[in-house]
C-alpha cells in the first residue's frame, strides 16, 4: 500500500490511491472543498464512518487539518480520538471496492468495513 506524503504526526493518512481519487471526485464537484472525516453512533458495530465533502470556509477552529498536496482533510477533534492513525485507501475491485479504512484504534470492525467499534 502507498502511502502519499506520510508522516508520523499525521492522525489520518491517505494512500495515493485514495488522494487521486478524493481529488477526481472534489474536481467534478467544480469547485475547491476539502474532505471531512468522522465518526457517528450507529451503524452495525456501533460507530460509523463519516466522510463528504466541505467547503473551506466551514473549517472551524477547532478542527485538525491535514495537508496533502494542496488538498486538506479535516476532522473534528472529538472523531479523532477514535480515528487518530486512520488509514484511508481506495481500492476499485469489483468485488469490495471504493474506500476503505484501516483503523488501529477499532477493536471490532463489521464485515462491510464501514462501521466498528474502539
Amino acid at each position: 500500500m502507498t502511502q502519499a506524503t506520510q508522516s508520523q504526526q499525521r492522525g489520518i493518512q491517505i494512500t495515493e490511491t485514495a488522494l487521486q481519487q478524493v481529488k477526481s471526485l472534489q474536481q467534478s464537484q467544480g469547485k475547491e472543498l476539502c474532505l471531512r472525516v468522522g465518526v457517528r453512533q450507529g451503524g452495525c458495530s456501533g460507530m460509523s464512518y463519516t466522510m463528504d465533502f466541505e467547503d473551506l470556509s466551514n473549517i472551524r477552529e477547532d478542527d485538525e487539518v491535514f495537508d496533502y498536496d494542496g488538498f486538506k482533510v479535516i476532522s473534528d477533534r472529538r472523531s479523532l480520538l477514535y480515528l487518530y492513525g486512520l488509514v484511508l485507501d481506495y481500492s476499485n475491485a469489483m468485488i469490495g471496492g471504493g474506500f476503505q479504512f484501516t483503523n488501529p484504534n477499532a477493536n471490532q470492525t463489521c464485515g462491510c468495513g464501514k462501521s466498528f467499534s474502539a
